[in-house]
Formats: structure tokens, C-alpha cells, sequence
């Protein structure tokens, strides 16, 4: 850990790139060297198409988690009484399908057979 004293952290012309304070001095951590260059390989290994790849991936299915919790939330908050919910209002989409007078398909499979 590097710590400056107030002395030669208050002059200093770049002193609000690194701290918002105007009372305290700046202390600045330095990792120890293996995790510091474990950092950099990592870092080096997340700009490779490979590992990009199998980012995507992962993102793919962590976002299928999550509309599955959203889904799992709003399916909660349903009336208990077995009663259809009310419809949700159009999306911008479908209001400008509307006033363009263009057919909306109940389905996408409808498009493709």
C-alpha cells in the first residue's frame, strides 16, 4: 500500500483523477505480483475469439436465467382466484402496426408455416 502525506497530496495538479475528497490524501493498493500478472494473462485471454465464443455462451444462458426469474416473478404476483389476468397494454410496436394498419400475426410460427 502507498500512502501520500497531505503534504504531497494537496499540490498535486492531477489530484481529482484520483479522489474526490478535499480533506483526505490518496492511498493507492498495489497487488502482489503473481496477482498482478494474473490479471494481465486473464485480461490478454479476454480479448482471444475463443474465449469470446464461450462468453457468448455463458451470456446467452445467464439472460435465460434471468427472463426466467422476471417470469417466475410476474407468474407470483397473479391473482390466486384462477382468473385470467387483465391484457397488458399494446407496446409502441403494436400501436404503430395498428395505426399503419398492418395485420399482427398471433404467432411468429404463423410467419414461417
Amino acid at each position: 500500500m502507498a500512502r501520500f502525506a497531505k503534504r504531497q497530496c494537496q499540490p498535486c495538479p492531477v489530484r481529482t483523477w484520483y479522489t474526490t475528497s478535499r480533506e483526505s490524501t490518496r492511498n493507492v493498493g498495489v497487488p502482489p505480483r503473481e496477482l498482478r500478472d494474473l490479471q494481465v494473462r486473464v485480461r490478454a485471454e479476454q480479448q482471444t475469439p475463443d474465449w469470446q465464443a464461450r462468453h457468448a455462451v455463458r451470456s446467452g444462458v445467464e439472460s435465460t436465467f434471468t427472463a426466467i426469474a422476471v417470469n417466475i416473478e410476474r407468474l407470483s404476483g397473479l391473482p390466486q382466484t384462477g382468473e385470467a389476468p387483465p391484457p397488458r397494454p399494446p407496446t409502441a410496436f403494436q400501436n404503430f402496426l395498428e395505426q399503419h394498419g398492418i395485420p399482427q400475426l398471433k404467432s411468429w410460427r404463423a410467419a414461417n408455416g
